[in-house]
């Protein structure tokens, strides 16, 4: 990307500048424009790190990335190297970026990334909570009954849950999580996380509407749900079912292989079943 111009997504610290990248310092150092959420914390950062910021420093934000986007293109058509950073972890990630990296990309500009620390992923590895298999919601909607609706969505999610909750609403949204997912599942809330404060709290749902004091930058991470065992079907449904596959030209013993791998049934329970016919 050194002849030609392009974007590079810069992930930031959360909050402890020991954790950035050399080539997070780089990248700030040798761009063309940087463009960042917020500039005086930019320059805060920039200070943390001893690094002085080569290019020309811009906003970009929710509230002007709509019109800020086509400038950006256009210093990239033009052969600069842009640096998208945002106040902390990835952008686009709840975070200004996605707009101007689809941009970018139906442009035909080259689009890279210097990565970097995480609330999603660093939340979820300190929760305690199984890490295989998860699904990021980012922020829930502000009001109250298109939040209920969207957690009533997803209270069957066996998949770890990973939400982003600002102070004043974090009361809410737990009340709104007992009454959806049950004040037994369990949970860890993470606050300041990498910073001097950061608190994680491993509890249920319940016992986490009890905290009196909720400060800082807040991610929750809520255990999946519990897999609902799935019926047995009636003897006549497999019956028609192992019938289907002998009309197929399956043997009885390979019908009733077929009907058990389908059911996740022993074969020994489903192959009596064919001297029915």
């Amino acid at each position: 990307m050194a002849e030609t111009g392009g974007l590079v997504l810069c992930g930031a610290p959360l909050g402890n500048p020991a954790d950035a990248s050399q080539r997070l310092r780089a990248v700030l150092a040798e761009a063309d424009l940087v463009a960042a959420e917020d500039t005086r914390r930019l320059l805060r950062l920039a200070k943390d790190l001893d690094v002085a910021v080569g290019g020309r420093i811009v906003s970009y934000f929710e509230g002007n990335e709509e019109r800020r986007t086509p400038e950006l293109v256009e210093a990239m058509r033009e052969g600069q190297r842009v640096a998208l950073v945002t106040d902390g972890g990835m952008p686009s990630v709840s975070d200004p970026g996605y707009r101007l990296v689809a941009a970018a990309l139906a442009a035909g500009l080259p689009v890279t990334c210097a990565p970097g620390p995480s609330a999603v992923t660093t939340a979820l590895a300190l929760s305690g909570l199984p890490c295989d298999r998860f699904c990021f919601e980012g922020f829930l909607p502000r009001k109250g009954g298109e939040r209920r609706a969207r957690l009533a969505a997803l209270a069957t999610e066996e998949r770890t849950l990973v939400l982003f909750e600002s102070t004043h609403r974090i009361a809410d949204t737990l009340a709104d999580l007992v009454a959806a997912f049950g004040g037994d599942r369990r949970a860890a809330l993470c606050r300041e996380l990498t910073k001097t404060y950061e608190e994680i709290r491993r509890a249920t749902l319940a016992e986490l509407t009890e905290t009196d004091e909720f400060r800082g930058e807040l991610t929750l991470v809520i255990a999946g749900a519990t897999p609902t065992p799935a019926t047995r079907p009636t003897d006549e449904t497999l019956l028609a079912e192992i019938e289907s596959h002998i009309a197929a030209g399956l043997s009885r013993r390979d019908a009733a292989t077929a009907v058990a791998t389908a059911h996740n049934l022993p074969r020994r329970d489903i192959y009596p079943l064919t001297t029915r016919r």
